[in-house]
């Protein structure tokens, strides 16, 4: 799903020829600061158009202060593999409740958890982001560091007691990836997981 060195690449395209890294235009970050001013409302619990202009303000200053690289949009959404998605997602959350609250009252101390890494396919920092967004919201796993150059989550996994549970892990994450690329990956990539998936994908289609 990549040209060789293209995540190389990419944290070299970040910068500019003295090695500062490049400003995120304001096209680039506008959701970001609606974001930010949204959160700033629902943590004062106050849209009046005053509270909103001082928290866009306090918004501007705050990627000003704190820039950070800019983030590549794909292009591309897909709102039937969106609403999958979401579907899947509220399934995972209910399902994984259900696990930790056995886990926690059923075995306690004995279950045993791994610190795992897990190379994505993806080189969009989206993407990337995103699956490490979904996994801290699932219930039995959080994201503990990122490698951007090469796309690697590492991830504190809860419930893994052999090598062959941290490979079932392994496997769930790449198919929340999987299904993020679906909805919103790029047209290449989406490409790529048609290819990759083979006669399988029509049948992926379905569920």
């Amino acid at each position: 799903m990549e040209t060789p060195n293209s995540k190389d690449q990419r944290i070299d395209d970040a910068l500019d020829p003295v090695g500062v890294r490049h400003r995120a235009t304001l096209r680039e970050e506008w959701p970001l600061l609606i974001l930010l001013v949204l959160v700033w409302g629902a943590l004062w619990r106050d849209f009046s158009p005053g509270n909103l202009l001082f928290g866009a303000l306090i918004a501007v200053l705050i990627t000003t202060l704190f820039p950070l690289p800019p983030v590549v949009l794909p292009g591309r959404l897909n709102l039937w593999y969106c609403f999958k998605l979401f579907l899947w997602f509220l399934r995972e959350v209910v399902a994984a409740s259900v696990h930790v609250s056995y886990l926690a009252l059923f075995k306690g101390r004995a279950t045993r958890s791994s610190l795992i890494a897990v190379p994505l396919r993806t080189e969009s920092d989206l993407i990337v982001m995103t699956v490490g967004h979904v996994l801290t919201l699932i219930p039995g796993s959080f994201v503990v560091d990122v490698d951007r150059r090469s796309s690697t989550l590492y991830l504190h996994y809860a419930d893994t007691e052999d090598e062959r549970a941290v490979e079932r892990a392994r496997t769930q994450i790449r198919d929340i990836e999987r299904r993020l690329i679906m909805a919103i990956g790029s047209k290449n990539e989406y490409e790529a997981i048609k290819a990759e998936c083979g006669p399988k994908f029509s049948a992926r289609k379905a569920q």
